[in-house]
């Protein structure tokens, strides 16, 4: 059972230390983000806020999907309160990824039927980045509603806090309507296409059976500081539950079993090493 004592102890706040500082830098853009809301009324300076935000927002997305493999709080209200300001960075709210991706991906990412995030498409031919980034991204909350039919203790949270979520961005939205579109509206937007996109390269042509050959790794250190060790892929899906910060170690226990070929790179890199990405 939850207490107060719990929540005002700080080691008993995170299930793991390693979430602190992640954790911290996304409430702080959430604060600067309502600190805008409230403050700035000029189009111009919104428009630039929601262009240079759409990269770090984009990246939050990674740690919105840590966060619903494994809770960051031990706390539930403290989970709920931040899965909304992660809706408002990322579009993408309470149980939605743990319904579509945890529940879905995970178990389906070797069978093309039935992956909540296929990169074939009905005859079998592989869609282009386009086309996937679309198909996933319309697609990301009526696929997380079916496989919660399946799981109606993981759908009522969903459905209830989703409900919340999206009543409360159309207040901020009445509130201000430029502010709540350009801060909030149009970043989610933005933040689920960027997800989308960047998921392309994780398991993209890779038609196996085998766990081990189905993923593309990215061991660039800047890649999995800022992704939280999203790089080591095939590790993920080996053991989904393992908190991001194992994953390293745990790659390196499997590191022999995953084919050379299905190692990528940062363009950057690649261009210091003369080299293509592909």
């Amino acid at each position: 059972m939850q207490t107060n004592s719990n929540i005002a102890n700080p080691k008993r706040i995170f299930r793991y230390k390693e979430d602190r500082w992640p954790i911290a830098i996304i409430l702080l853009l959430t604060v600067i983000d309502f600190i805008v809301y409230f403050t700035v009324d000029n189009l111009s300076v919104f428009l630039v806020y929601y262009l240079i935000m759409i990269i770090p927002k984009g990246i939050i997305s990674a740690w919105n999907h840590h966060h619903q493999h494994l809770f960051t709080f031990r706390n539930t209200a403290l989970n709920r309160l931040l899965e909304f300001f992660y809706a408002l960075h990322t579009g993408v709210t309470t149980h939605l990824w743990r319904l579509h991706h945890v529940l879905g991906h995970h178990l389906n990412f070797l069978d093309q039927k039935n992956d909540e995030s296929r990169w074939k498409r009905k005859d079998g031919s592989k869609m282009g980045a386009l086309e996937y980034t679309l198909n996933v991204a319309l697609t990301a909350y009526p696929r997380g509603y079916n496989v919660g039919k399946r799981y109606p203790k993981q759908m009522k949270p969903f459905l209830i806090y989703s409900s919340i979520t999206f009543v409360l961005l159309a207040v901020l939205v009445f509130y201000k309507p430029l502010a709540g579109l350009f801060l909030f509206v149009l970043p989610m937007i933005s933040s689920l296409l960027f997800t989308s996109f960047v998921t392309y390269k994780h398991h993209t042509g890779l038609d196996t059976q085998d766990e081990f050959s189905a993923s593309y790794n990215n061991l660039s250190p800047l890649y999995n500081f800022l992704t939280g060790n999203l790089g080591y892929h095939t590790a993920h899906h080996h053991k989904q539950g393992v908190h991001w910060s194992k994953l390293p170690a745990l790659h390196d226990s499997i590191v022999d079993k995953i084919p050379e070929k299905l190692y990528r790179h940062t363009p950057l890199l690649y261009r210091l090493l003369g080299r293509s990405s592909y």
